[in-house]
């Protein structure tokens, strides 16, 4: 393998050292994609010494991730580019990589001299597009690459060797062990992958899913219906592959907004295929069959949004993530609903895009998605074509509307409120707030002096 990379030949003129390039660069070279970090082991000196070298020939930033395990990361002066140095585990490049998860990650080359250590067929399994552990005993000493196997077959739609998978049903019971930081992290890598579909409906088949997500062994329970050809998981599956497949068909304006990181490190489109994910977890405790056959789910999404807001802290995530999933979750209905009003006007639409503001795109997806993976017998192809064509109209009215879109004023304060009123600080104040702010959602309030007339109206006693 020629050695070209600039900084790679940077450090191979200024040292003598034995340097190897390991992991995922080695793997991203093979597979033809490109990588702006570079992990290296350091054979014959101490990581921490020659990352401070490193520091000084690049004026890099110096950063310690891993003092215990002297793992350290230079960040180039471009905030893209970024090295990261250990030494090898074991002493030994051949013992190094077969501490590593997966062969296509456990591939090395000698940077001075382009030598390829392959001792895994880490190669061959890139070639054949097939995941395989290095060493099933890895799982034990890091129960986190259980979920790596998946994270990976999502990111790339590669198959699962069938004795990879014999070994994480083996080690399952291990994943609730690392931490939960870890774990969501992998989560969210693997929803960021095309193929997160995939990965869900085959971590179904060795529990991995379950012990993950508890939730799982409730959804398994809800069969197909007239609504819906699917049982309930494999619905809530289907609508994260239609997520990925509406994102794929989108123009470049909604694919801008989807690949937007506003919270937690990952796009939009990850956590939206993840609320597709969770966007039914309301159904089954809300499940009624009604004497005809008819199954109901009556306020699933209002139940669902406490359910996940409950899932998501409970797992660590951050506050700005939980409250944009559980959003999700609660609203899922709610685009598909605005476009089945009688009238469908701009003054309709424009409730909806005062309400989800920045979120609308991402909520209309989902319910379009939603649609596009409930079959059942009762509903036509001309359902689906007329719910989704309204959908589209929304979403178009939302991005042409989004430019002059400015923040509803605020008319009254609460203060105002009570004094008005002559009233004091009760829930009684809370509700007229909402219903304030409702009716300026519906453009029926828009200056101080209609929201003045309308508690006034509303709420004075008579």
């Amino acid at each position: 393998m020629n050695i070209t990379d600039d900084i790679l030949v940077k450090i191979k003129e200024n040292f003598d050292n034995e340097i190897y390039l390991v992991g995922g660069t080695v793997r991203d070279y093979f597979m033809g994609l490109e990588s702006h970090d570079r992990d290296i082991l350091v054979m014959d000196e101490d990581a921490k010494e020659f990352s401070l070298k490193l520091q000084k020939l690049f004026d890099a930033t110096f950063i310690a991730l891993d003092e215990e395990n002297k793992i350290y990361r230079l960040v180039m002066q471009d905030k893209v580019n970024y090295i990261d140095v250990t030494n090898p585990v074991g002493g030994t490049i051949e013992k190094d990589l077969m501490r590593r998860d997966l062969t296509i990650n456990a591939i090395a080359v000698n940077i001075r001299t382009g030598e390829i250590v392959d001792i895994t067929g880490g190669v061959a399994d890139i070639t054949n597009k097939c995941i395989h552990c290095a060493n099933e005993h890895n799982f034990i000493d890091d129960p986190l690459r259980l979920l790596r196997v998946y994270r990976f077959q999502a990111l790339y739609g590669f198959d699962i060797a069938p004795e990879t998978v014999s070994a994480v049903c083996k080690y399952s019971d291990l994943i609730k062990k690392p931490a939960v930081e870890r774990v969501n992290y992998e989560i969210l890598r693997l929803f960021s992958g095309k193929y997160a579909h995939a990965a869900l409906e085959n971590m179904n088949k060795t529990w991995i899913l379950e012990k993950l997500f508890p939730f799982v062994k409730e959804l398994k329970q809800v069969p197909p219906n007239s609504h819906h050809h699917l049982d309930l998981l494999h619905h809530s599956i289907e609508t994260v592959k239609q997520i990925q497949n509406i994102y794929d068909d989108s123009s470049d304006e909604v694919k801008e907004h989807l690949d937007k990181i506003d919270f937690g490190g990952f796009s939009r489109l990850a956590h939206l295929k993840f609320a597709g994910f969770l966007h039914d977890i309301g159904k089954f405790s809300t499940w009624t069959i009604e004497e005809g056959g008819r199954h109901r789910f009556i306020k699933h999404d209002d139940v669902g949004a406490k359910l996940a807001l409950k899932l998501l802290k409970n797992m660590h995530f951050s506050n700005k993530q939980a409250e944009y999933l559980s959003a999700m979750v609660k609203n899922h209905i709610y685009p598909s609903q605005v476009m089945c009003s009688p009238q469908i006007t701009d003054k309709v639409m424009m409730r909806f895009v005062r309400k989800m503001d920045t979120n609308s795109v991402d909520n209309i997806i989902l319910a379009m998605a939603d649609r596009l993976s409930a079959r059942g017998p009762e509903i036509t192809e001309q359902i689906v074509e007329r719910n989704i064509n309204s959908l589209n109209m929304l979403l178009k009215f939302y991005l042409e509307a989004r430019e002059n879109l400015k923040p509803l004023p605020i008319l009254l304060t609460g203060n105002d409120v009570m004094e008005i009123l002559n009233i004091k600080p009760s829930p009684k104040l809370g509700e007229i707030m909402n219903a304030l702010h409702e009716a300026q959602l519906s453009g029926d309030v828009m200056t101080r002096e209609q929201a003045v007339e309308f508690i006034s109206s509303s709420y004075c006693p008579q």
